[in-house]
């Protein structure tokens, strides 16, 4: 039964977030109003001061309320060195967990033919106005491990080739202290045909 009025409505809309449904949605709309009213009402003006202030990087083309992000105003990273992601969140993760000090580019989005998004929706034609530049001389490819990421990944280096910039791969395979009975056939194939010598 869906539920009339405001608070079905704040319930519903909660449900427009990723990985929260009706019953997640319901417990967060019930605490915010019984218990945290306050934190609510900072959350809501937090989000909406972030929708009319942030924007897109010039350069990296992150989210961030100035014309450069910090990552690219940061003259200590090394310029020669770019990664490649497929989202904002992708570039967050790959700076909290790795040591990586290149910059980003951040495609928002993959090579998707069926959905519309090709070479122009991803900005390949801005990446590549970087790779004339001559700067840039290894490119990370941190695309995710799916068909559409292999397929972006695999003519971004293509690009890559015509300016000789070498692009590299991120290894996918078995997690840290995984065990090999319980990963799926694709991971451990993958992990197979990517490995090296120790």
């Amino acid at each position: 039964m869906q539920k009339k009025g405001l608070l079905g409505q704040l319930i519903q809309n909660f449900c427009c977030l990723p990985g929260i449904g009706p019953k997640s949605a319901q417990r967060i709309a019930f605490y915010i109003l019984q218990r945290d009213r306050n934190g609510a009402k900072i959350l809501a003006e937090t989000l909406l001061k972030a929708l009319s202030e942030l924007r897109h990087c010039q350069s990296c083309r992150t989210l961030t309320e100035h014309t450069l992000c910090e990552i690219c105003q940061d003259e200590r990273r090394n310029p020669a060195l770019m990664c490649i992601v497929e989202s904002p969140a992708d570039a967050w993760v790959i700076e909290q967990a790795t040591a990586f000090k290149g910059y980003y580019f951040v495609l928002h989005g993959r090579l998707s033919p069926l959905d519309g998004i090709g070479p122009d929706e991803l900005g390949l034609h801005l990446l590549e106005n970087r790779l004339q530049s001559g700067l840039i001389q290894e490119l990370i490819l941190a695309t995710n491990s799916t068909v559409e990421g292999e397929a972006t990944a695999y003519l971004i280096s293509e690009i890559a080739k015509k300016y000789q910039v070498p692009a590299s791969r991120i290894a996918h395979g078995i997690p840290m202290g995984g065990e090999l009975e319980f990963i799926d056939s694709g991971t451990l194939s993958h992990a197979f045909s990517g490995r090296k010598l120790i």
